[in-house]
C-alpha cells in the first residue's frame, strides 16, 4: 500500500518531517482514503496519525568519558594535542621549582645546617636558574661538603 501522498501532506499539517509521522498499522485502509488535507487533520483528531517524539543525542558515553577525565585518565601521549607547555606553561613550572627550592633553604637555613652567608649565595644561585630541582640542590650540598 502506497501511502507517500498521505505522508507528506500529514507532515505539512503536523509540520515535521516525513519519518516523523507515525500512521496507525490497524487503520491503514481508512488512511489510505485521506486524499485531503482536511482528510489527514481529521484522522490526526481521532488519533490514528500523530507526531513521532524527536529523538535525542545519547550523552551517556561522553559522560562515562568526563568522569575519567575527573579521575585523571585518558591522559597520555595519544590523548595530547599541543607542546608539554602548552599543558603546562614554563613560568608555572618555573614557580612550582622555584617554591620547593626556596623553602628547601630555608629549611636548611632554620635547622643550622647552613648559616646565611650560604643560604644568601644559594638563594641568588637558584633565581639564576642553577639548580634543576631540590634533589639537584641537595646532591649540589653534598658536593660542597666533600
Amino acid at each position: 500500500m502506497d501511502l507517500r501522498i498521505q505522508r507528506r501532506l500529514a507532515a505539512e499539517v503536523l509540520n515535521c518531517g516525513k519519518h516523523r509521522v507515525w500512521f496507525d498499522p490497524e487503520a491503514l485502509e481508512e488512511i489510505s482514503t485521506a486524499s485531503t488535507k482536511q482528510d489527514i487533520r481529521e484522522l490526526i483528531e481521532k488519533g490514528v496519525i500523530k507526531r513521532k517524539a524527536v529523538r535525542g543525542v545519547c550523552r551517556s558515553r561522553i559522560n562515562r568519558i568526563r568522569l575519567k577525565k575527573r579521575k585523571g585518565r585518558r591522559s597520555g601521549h595519544g590523548s595530547r594535542k599541543g607542546k608539554k607547555t602548552a599543558r603546562l606553561p614554563r613560568k608555572r613550572l618555573w614557580i612550582l621549582r622555584i617554591r620547593a627550592i626556596r623553602k628547601r633553604l630555608k629549611d636548611l637555613r632554620d635547622s643550622g645546617q647552613i648559616d646565611r652567608r650560604t643560604y644568601r649565595i644559594l638563594y641568588r644561585k637558584a633565581k639564576g636558574g642553577e639548580f634543576r630541582s631540590v634533589a639537584h640542590l641537595n646532591a649540589y650540598l653534598e658536593e660542597i661538603r666533600r
